[in-house]
C-alpha cells in the first residue's frame, strides 16, 4: 500500500489489460454498425484496423511503463 500512495509502484499497467478489452468491445461495437448501416468494406476495415490500432496502443503504453520499470531499477543500483 505504501508504494501505491508514494508512486513508487504504477498502477496503470495493471489497468492496460482493462483499457485493451474496452477498445476491442468499441472495435466490435463500430463494427456491428458499419455492418448494419451497409458499409461491408468499411466494416471490415474497422474491424482489422481497429483491432490492430488498438493492440499497437496498448502494447506501446506498456513499453513506456516497461521503461520507466527499468529506469527505476538503474536508479536504485546507483
Amino acid at each position: 500500500m505504501k508504494d501505491l500512495f508514494f508512486f513508487d509502484a504504477m498502477l496503470t499497467p495493471k489497468i492496460i489489460t482493462l483499457i485493451y478489452w474496452l477498445g476491442l468491445a468499441s472495435v466490435v461495437v463500430g463494427f456491428v454498425v458499419a455492418l448494419f448501416s451497409g458499409a461491408i468494406w468499411q466494416a471490415l476495415g474497422i474491424l482489422i484496423f481497429g483491432s490492430i490500432g488498438t493492440r499497437v496502443w496498448c502494447e506501446l503504453l506498456i513499453v513506456l511503463f516497461k521503461i520507466h520499470e527499468n529506469l527505476q531499477k538503474l536508479a536504485s543500483k546507483a
